[in-house]
């Protein structure tokens, strides 16, 4: 190990400590952010509009300010934009994340201040890493170098001193100088634009690098994993990078994934996943056995959690952190040190754990199919698609669904586009292992399935190697932060997909 690995060793292991007392104290945590949270929001032109006083309490807070979407926050947005200070937060933003979201169709500009790289993206960072060596004290992660698989560059100016990028290359163009020796590939690969340039790049970059670990989203990875086995000639990673112990992961579940990652791999690693988002990182696991992540207190996040049934509510009523419940459904809203005010995030949670607090995504406010009282959600799908692949020895790239309506004679049905990276031998198997899962996990979903009266069998096109990237593609949503909807309550990511798979056919035909 190099000095400098050493050192970033040493000082992650002592670190530990303040992690313990905001665990063991988490709601004193949570107020002490609320009270920094108001102190500085007081002076900014949205507190002054709504009295904003640093003396409030948690419920006065509540009861004062609305929840807020993002198009509540854009005519504020666009000031700072515009180089004014002290609308949302009453430091200085000079830079923005520029976010697609899950399901929207327009970017969106989140603001990123010095105390939310500095407080919360980076301080993550270091914990995430501390807790890592807290759980595997003879680790050997910084004796060679992490493989980061981030977004694309396209950082562009605002005007003088305003500047936007993906959320990767924010952090990676305000990384501290230590942060280039333990990172590979370098900026100019890392930040590239065009996707498929990129994997190639990153590849022919990094397969002689003594890599340890990997991180970013599954679905990309497992396409630079399976270009570089190309290259190379290996039948698996482990032959390459033989000290990789680590894959990072985030952005959607990692349960559709895991199988063929353990394939591709070749031997056994450690995983962990991180809930790292453009408006701040919220949690990571905290130890290999525990169920779900850390829910992260003192990174200058404020947390409120909303019952999904009270979504679509003219006065829906949040939960502060002492008030939640294991095992129920959420949705999160945050208030941050950028000025992200009672904001909606489009996330929901589940609680696995009280004592510390520890959460699992559960899917999105706006990723579900709901067409006839089913309420199934992505953690359902996740769960459903991995036990049939389980069965099948199948593996997955990527998947979408959506509901087939009524018609006059037959009943509805759940739709489902699945790119296989190792096909099912019998899809009707696939198929019914799928739907009987769906079944144990949702009971709505098993009373709608009952004589097929109202929900049909699922109807599953499996479909070529690339669709899902030619399809994003086309979208301008390939790489970086853009992920495939998994879930839809309407057809419209469907009925683009399935007419691109015709047009392909008929050109080939």
């Amino acid at each position: 190990m190099n000095l400098m690995s050493s050192a970033i060793s040493r000082l992650a292991r002592f670190r530990h400590w303040r992690i313990e007392s905001w665990m063991e104290h988490p709601i004193d945590a949570q107020y002490e952010v609320l009270d920094n949270l108001l102190m500085h929001g007081q002076y900014t032109q949205f507190g002054e509009r709504y009295g904003m006083t640093r003396n409030w309490t948690a419920n006065e807070f509540r009861q004062n300010i609305p929840i807020c979407t993002y198009e509540d926050l854009l005519p504020y947005i666009d000031q700072i934009k515009e180089g004014k200070e002290n609308i949302l937060w009453n430091t200085p933003v000079n830079w923005f994340a520029k976010s697609s979201g899950t399901s929207g169709g327009k970017s969106k500009f989140i603001p990123i201040s010095e105390e939310n790289l500095e407080n919360c993206h980076y301080q993550a960072a270091k914990d995430v890493l501390t807790m890592y060596y807290n759980s595997y004290p003879d680790s050997g992660l910084l004796t060679g170098k992490g493989l980061v698989i981030g977004g694309s560059h396209q950082v562009s100016q605002l005007n003088e001193d305003i500047y936007y990028g993906d959320l990767s290359a924010v952090l990676m163009q305000n990384t501290p100088f230590w942060g280039e020796w333990i990172r590979t590939p370098d900026l100019s690969i890392a930040l590239m634009d065009e996707w498929e340039s990129k994997i190639e790049a990153i590849a022919q970059a990094t397969i002689k690098e003594n890599v340890t670990s990997i991180s970013g989203v599954p679905s990309w990875t497992m396409v630079l994993l399976n270009r570089i086995l190309e290259i190379t000639g290996k039948k698996q990673i482990c032959d390459i990078w033989p000290n990789l112990e680590l894959y990072m992961h985030g952005g959607v579940s990692f349960t559709p994934y895991r199988n063929s990652f353990a394939q591709v791999i070749g031997k056994e690693i450690h995983y962990l996943n991180m809930y790292n988002a453009s408006e701040g990182f919220f949690a990571a696991q905290d130890t290999p056995t525990a169920e779900g992540m850390l829910l992260f207190l003192e990174h200058g996040i404020y947390y409120e959690f909303l019952p999904v049934e009270e979504l679509g509510k003219q006065n829906p009523q949040t939960h502060s952190l002492e008030e939640v419940e294991l095992d129920r459904s959420y949705a999160m809203v945050i208030s941050t040190n950028s000025g992200l005010w009672r904001y909606m995030l489009g996330d929901t949670v589940r609680f696995t754990n009280i004592k510390p607090y520890r959460i699992e995504i559960t899917g999105r406010t706006k990723g579900f199919i709901n067409a006839f009282g089913e309420e199934v959600i992505v953690e359902n799908a996740d769960k459903a698609i991995s036990h049939a692949c389980q069965y099948t020895q199948a593996t997955i790239i990527d998947y979408t669904a959506g509901p087939v309506y009524f018609d006059n004679k037959q009943a509805g049905a759940h739709e489902w586009i699945i790119e296989f990276d190792h096909i099912p031998q019998n899809m009707e198997q696939f198929t019914s292992l799928l739907d009987q899962e769906l079944q144990n996990l949702n009971s709505d979903y098993e009373a709608k399935r009952y004589n097929s009266m109202i929900l049909g069998k699922p109807i599953v096109h499996p479909v070529a190697k690339g669709t899902f990237n030619t399809w994003m593609k086309k979208r301008g949503k390939l790489g970086g932060q853009h992920k495939v909807p998994r879930l839809a309550n309407n057809r419209i990511y469907l009925d683009e997909i399935l007419k691109e798979i015709a047009l392909h056919e008929k050109i080939t035909a």
